[in-house]
């Protein structure tokens, strides 16, 4: 059995962010920061509600996921050509490979471009531009998930799928995100049998703000692979046994939870009690431009807050290998190495 050697809390932070790690849960129209707004409105001429850079991080105060949402889609209004799509995940990416992120799974949310008029080519070749670019020049592994907004229609859904298909080879799998309460997961079973008769993997937001029996449902009508957020399973002590014993992932974003007020503080966060009930539980940055934090800063802020030590930091990040959609293989060689970085610190001690 591996033993993870005991880590002071003075070292820790330095531990969690060098350590490799993968993150599932990360919405790239999120990952805007207010800079990189202004200069595409600027390039592009778009007209913001906003005077400055300033004002516009200072309306980063949500009370819920609905106040969020309104300024997430009025920043997306500024990405027009391939160029903007490109550029907004590249500066994700080098974000990410600085936190020692190997592996990205990165959503992408078309509907939100496609009704301004932004052809679905546009959007994907963008994206996948900057995944090929990040893998030749850092080695990380980038793979996008087309997400349907779960406002809209399934219909819109199908529509969606349809625009997408001719850039199959480009995206691994579907979610389905946006504002969960009012619209649960059956509202998309049709769809996401569709794509899963298409081969491609699937995940859905569940049991953010909305109850666990979204939870289950996307697990048995939607059959999805992993579970978006997924903390409010607690309220469920059948489901949290079904969680653990079917080893289901949860792509947590703690961050993302104080800051949507799913959370009063990162001290009341569930995030340990789900891993002491053994849930494949990860740690992920949702949407980092808005919520104060990428991947490393959730892991720093979390362990702080709850007093979490060096063997919860190599569960999280083992979790975070299993739960990915990569080959066996690719798994076996990132854990490989996650286990040499710790057992590299046994021999700095």
């Amino acid at each position: 059995m591996f033993k993870i050697p005991h880590i002071a809390p003075d070292r820790l932070p330095g531990v969690l962010r060098l350590m490799p790690k993968a993150e599932l849960h990360l919405h790239i129209e999120g990952t805007l920061e207010p800079e990189l707004i202004f200069k595409l409105a600027q390039r592009n001429q778009v007209q913001l509600p906003y005077a400055s850079v300033e004002a516009l991080r200072a309306a980063y105060d949500f009370k819920d996921l609905q106040s969020f949402l309104d300024i997430y889609y009025a920043g997306a209004s500024v990405l027009l050509h391939e160029q903007d799509f490109f550029d907004m995940a590249w500066a994700y990416l080098e974000k990410a490979a600085a936190d020692n992120v190997v592996h990205a799974e990165i959503f992408f949310d078309p509907q939100t471009h496609t009704a301004r008029g932004v052809p679905m080519e546009t959007v994907i070749k963008g994206l996948h531009h900057a995944c090929q670019r990040a893998h030749q020049e850092f080695g990380l592994s980038a793979k996008l998930i087309l997400c349907f907004l779960r406002h809209l229609s399934e219909e819109d859904a199908f529509a969606t799928l349809e625009a997408a298909l001719p850039f199959r080879h480009y995206f691994i799998g579907v979610g389905l995100d946006s504002s969960e309460l009012g619209h649960p997961p059956a509202k998309f079973e049709r769809v996401f049998a569709k794509c899963r008769e298409l081969g491609l993997h699937v995940v859905a937001h569940a049991g953010e703000e909305g109850p666990p029996e979204y939870i289950r449902d996307a697990l048995d009508l939607l059959k999805a692979e992993r579970i978006d957020h997924g903390v409010q399973a607690v309220r469920d002590a059948d489901l949290m046994k079904r969680l653990a014993d079917e080893r289901v992932p949860l792509t947590v974003c703690p961050l993302s939870n104080i800051k949507l007020c799913v959370f009063p503080t990162l001290a009341q966060h569930n995030l340990k009690s789900l891993l002491d009930a053994g849930l494949c539980v990860t740690v992920n940055s949702d949407d980092p431009a808005y919520f104060g934090g990428y991947v490393n800063d959730n892991y720093v802020q979390l362990f702080a807050a709850l007093g979490l030590e060096g063997r919860h930091a190599y569960q999280l990040a083992f979790n975070s290998f299993e739960a990915s959609f990569a080959d066996a293989a690719q798994k076996k060689a990132w854990e490989h190495g996650l286990k040499a970085f710790f057992e590299r610190l046994r021999e700095q001690d």
